[in-house]
């Protein structure tokens, strides 16, 4: 797992690391202060997902507009 201060800086390392995270988690296997760490960073990675993916739609959205004023 990487460090709690920093995110990866794509969405697909962001997920696949959260993914792994969820893995370690439902496993069950993982100490207290581990699993404490771990759900801290999770948090943290999925805001970023979340972040990146309302900024993929907002780009949508945007181009999506575009198109239907040229089709006008």
């Amino acid at each position: 797992m990487g460090s709690t201060d920093s995110v990866p800086i794509s969405f697909e390392a962001a997920l696949a690391e959260l993914e792994l995270i969820v893995r370690e988690m439902e496993a069950g296997k993982l100490p207290l202060e581990q699993s404490l760490a771990a759900f801290e960073r999770g948090t943290l990675l999925l805001k970023h997902c979340q972040e990146a993916l309302a900024a993929a739609e907002q780009k949508l959205q945007i181009l999506d507009a575009g198109q239907a004023a040229e089709g006008k």
